[in-house]
């Protein structure tokens, strides 16, 4: 038996009571604001979603609360790891559910590359655990008997748009999109800090192999969007090119999403949060008196490097294309 069929005795009269409603999913490539995004739907109350403190049993969270309240550590903040001014504690949110992703597809995790899923991929026994372990969240963070929303960060559920409206009645998708040329500068940044972080720090490295991040560095392992093998070829992670041509196959997936997926401009939120969370705040159904709490987050956006501003290529010619087209009125919704 594990702790998390455990946990599920222990607190059963606690979940029987306590409701999970209209999850919200923020997903996109990371660097496009997710982080923040989350932090600051995380502010609502209401909202429920992980914490760092629930490391190492994600799977079990309520019994690890249990557990852990004997020995459990302040909440002080530090620079987290990506070196861009984000700070975390242990009572910070974070995404650490594709653990359970997983657990329940390891067929989809190979050894260079991750395969995305589709509405074929529907698993019973994952959707059962789903909404017990939302539930959970929404016990841990709110309180056992209440009803409120979890709130889920994780970029690999770009590769489950498909996929998520079916597991997850009632969900509302948020993908931030950003200007291609200035993401796929900041994804090679990433890529190159943590190819230094992971050489220097085996705990970094085992740490986020554990929570399932392959983002970046030794331990990064690409979504195989249609598409992404041809458009990279000639192109390693080292080139600014191949992160434009993820970039590309990336967004063709976000294109063709349905309805439930609501894109969201990262510059223009950066420039007037405030603005940008009065429509996501209609979009999400939350009380519009958040909306300000919600933009206050935002902050402008870095400038572009002169260099990678003068950068081109076709990739970067196509890229640009689609990201004008995503925002077209008659394609897809946008905030």
């Amino acid at each position: 038996m594990t702790a998390a069929d455990i946990e599920d005795k222990i607190f059963q009269a606690e979940l029987a009571s306590t409701a999970a409603e209209n999850p919200i999913f923020i997903t996109s490539l990371p660097r496009a604001g997710t982080t923040i995004l989350l932090v600051a739907l995380a502010s609502v109350p209401g909202m429920a979603t992980h914490l760092y403190r629930d490391m190492p049993f994600v799977m079990a969270p309520l019994l690890w609360n249990q557990i852990s309240a004997r020995f459990r550590q302040s909440a002080e903040l530090q620079e987290r790891a990506h070196g861009d001014g984000i700070k975390i504690g242990m009572d910070s949110p974070e995404a650490f559910e594709e653990v359970i992703w997983r657990a329940f597809w390891p067929d989809h995790f190979r050894k260079n590359d991750i395969v995305p899923w589709d509405q074929t991929n529907i698993n019973d026994d994952a959707s059962a655990f789903f909404d017990r372990h939302l539930r959970k969240i929404v016990a841990l963070r709110i309180g056992s008997g209440q009803t409120g929303r979890y709130i889920s960060k994780n970029n690999a559920n770009i590769a489950r748009l498909d996929l998520l409206p079916d597991l997850f009645p009632g969900a509302n998708v948020i993908v931030p999109v950003r200007q291609p040329i200035a993401h796929a500068a900041s994804l090679l940044r990433q890529h190159q800090n943590f190819m230094t972080r992971h050489t220097d720090d085996p705990f970094t490295r085992r740490y986020m192999g554990d929570i399932g991040h392959y983002e970046f560095g030794h331990l990064h392992k690409p979504i195989s969007f249609t598409g992404f093998a041809e458009l990279s070829k000639g192109f390693s992670p080292s080139d600014i090119d191949y992160w434009l041509a993820y970039w590309i196959a990336a967004f063709e997936t976000v294109k063709d999403a349905g309805d439930h997926v609501h894109l969201l401009r990262f510059e223009s939120f950066c420039e007037d949060g405030r603005q940008g969370a009065t429509r996501l705040c209609d979009i999400l159904n939350i009380d519009q008196k958040f909306a300000n709490q919600i933009g206050n987050h935002f902050h402008p956006a870095p400038l572009l490097d002169d260099g990678v501003a003068r950068h081109k290529s076709p990739l970067r010619d196509e890229a640009e294309a689609l990201h004008a087209s995503l925002f077209d009125k008659s394609a897809h919704n946008g905030i």
